[in-house]
């Protein structure tokens, strides 16, 4: 079955954050846009509980442009390794427009593509719709489009995720995070058996699933940001999934 995922940056939402990772321009020079650029390595390319890279690491990086107004848009890229012959990398193009209420209450309402340039049948697209207060998030994704058609990452497809994040002393972070993957067309066909008059029917199982994690940060000033993480998945075994806990590494940094 075809796995996907973000990675270190999107793994923690990189939609719902994106305009905030962008380097601050003086308030000086009046300049209403700002660019920025970051890598990372991570130990496993995990995203929604699933690991990209059959466990193993992976290198990362983006660049991203932001307006006062709200407006962000920016690009991604990672190595994968779904235990094919393709696809090699992953290349996400997002854009959106996020802001704050007040203090305690913000929003994001953004679009992703994911690519696979040297895959076949895997590219698709979602639009994300989040709300925060304080230190809590919830969302939604929707799948508009999918070349996989009639299979899992096809349009339809929904994607409802929450998390908290915590600043803590000494320039540490903590957070929670879950979600809740729901397929359109969510039967997977494990088996297949012959009924009394020698009939073939296939036995299916739903690819659905729920995941969940935490992950500590330390901002490390020119440095960078390093994580430990951990995040699994309560999806069936014999649909394909390894529901086995996964703990890694990270690194990360913004220019």
């Amino acid at each position: 079955m075809k796995t996907k995922s973000l990675g270190m940056v999107a793994a923690s939402g990189a939609l719902l954050s994106a305009a905030s990772l962008l380097v601050s321009v003086p308030a000086a020079a009046q300049d209403p846009w700002s660019f920025s650029a970051n890598i990372g390595a991570v130990s496993n390319y995990v995203w929604r509980g699933v690991t990209q890279t059959g466990d193993q690491a992976a290198i990362q990086g983006g660049l991203d442009v932001g307006h006062e107004s709200g407006f962000y848009a920016g690009t991604w890229v990672s190595n994968i390794d779904w235990g094919t012959a393709d696809p090699n990398y992953e290349l996400d193009l997002y854009t959106g427009f996020g802001g704050a209420i007040n203090d305690d209450v913000s929003y994001d309402i953004g679009a992703i593509y994911y690519a696979y340039p040297d895959g076949r049948d895997s590219d698709f697209a979602e639009l994300t719709l989040s709300g925060s207060f304080k230190w809590f998030t919830l969302g939604i994704a929707y799948t508009v489009y999918g070349e996989n058609d009639g299979g899992l990452f096809d349009d339809g497809d929904l994607y409802y995720f929450g998390g908290a994040d915590f600043a803590l002393p000494y320039d540490f972070g903590f957070s929670v995070f879950g979600g809740y993957y729901q397929f359109r067309h969510n039967d997977v066909v494990v088996d297949v058996v012959e009924d009394a008059n020698g009939n073939l029917i296939d036995v299916t199982e739903s690819a659905d699933y729920w995941n969940y994690g935490a992950s500590i940060s330390r901002e490390a000033g020119d440095f960078g940001t390093f994580s430990f993480n951990w995040t699994q998945n309560n999806g069936r075994q014999e649909v394909g999934y390894d529901d086995d806990p996964k703990f890694w590494v990270g690194w990360n940094k913004e220019f």
